[in-house]
């Protein structure tokens, strides 16, 4: 996205309004295996593609869900302006999530960003709440939907 940037408290006002869309994103299997490595979680449907094409039911791999879940950071960074004076930006927590699809290995996915709530707690700080709904490209179905919270910290 180019460098736009938004007052905190105009952006505060776009409850409900779709905040944009981030570019699609390939998942590949070394992305896989890599977070299978990072979280231990080498179930053969995510890593083991003979097996998974044979044994599972969705004809091979697929992505894990908290892989999908994790990659709403570049998604929302991609599809969100930026704020005049952000200092900080936290990950406060989810209010819901939900895994609908699953992602198979080599799909793209992106993720549709709306602002939900927006709270300034103190002057400067921010809690807001965006709906991400990650798509996959070519399936109706989302792979999940989020309400995720975060806090930020704007400098005067």
């Amino acid at each position: 996205m180019p460098n736009r940037k938004i007052d905190a408290h105009a952006y505060a006002q776009r409850i409900g309004e779709e905040i944009g869309v981030s570019g699609w994103m390939p998942i590949t299997q070394d992305m896989i295996d890599t977070f299978a490595d990072l979280t231990y979680d080498h179930q053969f449907i995510h890593v083991d593609a003979e097996r998974a094409a044979t044994e599972g039911p969705f004809g091979g791999t697929i992505v894990h869900g908290f892989l999908t879940l994790s990659l709403i950071t570049r998604m929302a960074r991609e599809a969100e302006p930026g704020i005049e004076g952000a200092g900080m930006l936290i990950n406060y927590g989810f209010e819901k999530v939900r895994f609908l699809h699953v992602v198979p290995t080599g799909s793209r996915v992106r993720g549709r960003v709306v602002l939900t709530e927006a709270q300034e707690r103190e002057p400067g700080e921010f809690t807001f709440t965006h709906r991400i709904t990650v798509e996959i490209e070519g399936i109706d179905r989302p792979a999940l939907v989020a309400d995720w919270m975060t806090r930020l910290y704007v400098q005067p």
